[in-house]
């Protein structure tokens, strides 16, 4: 019994179909006849036509209207160039007319529009700015830095600056220097000096001349050699030659470096100290290749630093690097920032905070772009109804709008919800030719 009731369902179910089909077959050759003979040029009588006129692969044209082609109502995909019949189904092809093309454009009633949720907007400028967050590490300022060295050979005597870390005044001795070049040019000094004395004022010009340049050149040696205008004063007013000689800070800063020891010998290629002023310091921070067009010279910046999370520094931008780290894809930027209080110290790590101005660009709804990575789309509404897809150039991207570089204007009314829908019936419309 439920075998044959399962039967007679079955045969009940085929029965609706067959008759549905039918029907529907019925109602659509009825209103195809119907447009023939509203239109008898283009009726499938074109079939029995000349050869000639069958093989052309021009369009037919009827009245005022162009054909462009022949399609199936059942598959729109079948499309030819004259009238017939589809070889699939056994339906006349019905013509597809030029002023029923919309290029890709959807017409979709309001109410439809409500039912899958469709929501506009107005294309506008915005002032766009963008808050770039990363981080940097605090360096010396290069500029501030001082290297000590001897430019003559010899021996240290004494140290007055003892270690690492240790805070010099500008002008406060370093140390005290010994050698016998330094001695022997010292002397040289005493006797040009003299020698001046006594000729600088002889009749003979030659020789007041001779003796002059000879103390100007002894003189110049010992500048050169970094003896200061006090010390060879000194030497001038006593007339003793000094057995060592002081050197002193030519900056206030803090010793970095120290390789100055009493009783060691020192050559020019030695460093014995390392000065750096950290009154001014610099952060070098790390931005995103992408983010770098946006960051200017002079842009002001500001810096945190964790354990401080009270307390802000204010600072500029003072250099972009002119290469990229491939491995991170970053620039480095140096932030030039004064540091009074002397809390930012070198190789500490700071939060660095700039803001990105981006003009006043035209600005959409991210979710109003299509993007399928070859390239975005954007729909613009026409009379209420229409929606046509446009092809965008977008830029930045930042709060969920997105700068649209070409294709938009402002005023225009765009698809910010539901454009999904609309761009797969644009796109099934463009593949099957049927535009309407």
């Amino acid at each position: 019994m439920a075998q044959k009731r399962i039967l007679r369902i079955s045969a009940l179910v085929i029965a609706l179909v067959l008759a549905g089909g039918l029907l529907f077959g019925g109602k659509l050759k009825a209103a195809l006849q119907h447009d023939h003979a509203a239109h008898p040029q283009a009726a499938p009588a074109a079939q029995s036509a000349a050869p000639a006129a069958a093989s052309s692969a021009a369009p037919a044209k009827s009245g005022p209207r162009q054909i462009l082609y022949w399609y199936d109502p059942m598959h729109p995909q079948y499309k030819a160039a004259k009238a017939g019949i589809a070889p699939d189904c056994g339906m006349d092809l019905v013509p597809k007319y030029a002023d029923e093309d919309t290029g890709g454009a959807v017409v979709i009633s309001e109410n439809k529009q409500t039912l899958i949720g469709v929501r506009t907007a107005i294309v506008e400028r915005e002032s766009l700015t963008r808050d770039v967050h990363t981080t940097g590490q605090i360096t010396a300022d290069e500029r501030r830095i001082a290297r000590i060295h001897v430019k003559v050979s010899g021996f240290i005597d004494q140290v007055h600056v003892a270690y690492v870390g240790q805070l010099v005044k500008k002008g406060e001795p370093l140390f005290t220097f010994y050698s016998p070049d330094l001695v022997a040019t010292q002397e040289e000094y005493l006797i040009a000096r003299r020698g001046e004395k006594a000729l600088g004022t002889s009749q003979f010009a030659e020789v007041a001349s001779g003796s002059q340049s000879l103390l100007r050149s002894a003189r110049q040696r010992l500048k050169l050699w970094d003896i200061s205008d006090d010390q060879i004063a000194k030497l001038d007013a006593t007339g003793q030659v000094s057995r060592t000689l002081t050197f002193y800070s030519p900056i206030t800063g803090y010793v970095t470096d120290r390789k100055a020891f009493p009783n060691t010998s020192a050559t020019p290629d030695t460093e014995l100290y390392t000065l750096a002023d950290l009154s001014t310091i610099w952060v070098n921070a790390d931005i995103f290749e992408y983010e770098v067009p946006f960051v200017k010279v002079g842009q002001p910046v500001e810096v945190r630093l964790t354990y401080y999370p009270d307390k802000t520094w204010k600072g500029r931008v003072a250099y972009i690097y002119p290469t990229l780290d491939p491995s991170t894809r970053t620039v480095k930027v140096r932030i030039e920032l004064p540091n009074p209080e002397m809390q930012l110290k070198p190789q500490m790590f700071a939060d660095v905070s700039l803001k990105v101005n981006y003009g006043k660009p035209i600005v959409v709804p991210q979710e109003a772009v299509l993007d399928s990575g070859a390239e975005q789309t954007v729909f613009v509404v026409r009379d209420g109804t229409r929606f046509e897809p446009r092809k965008v150039f977008t830029g930045a991207k930042l709060d969920g709008k997105v700068v649209i570089l070409s294709g938009l204007k402002p005023g225009e009314t765009i698809v910010t919800s539901g454009n999904f829908l609309i761009d797969s019936e644009s796109r099934l419309k463009t593949s099957t030719g049927d535009g309407r």
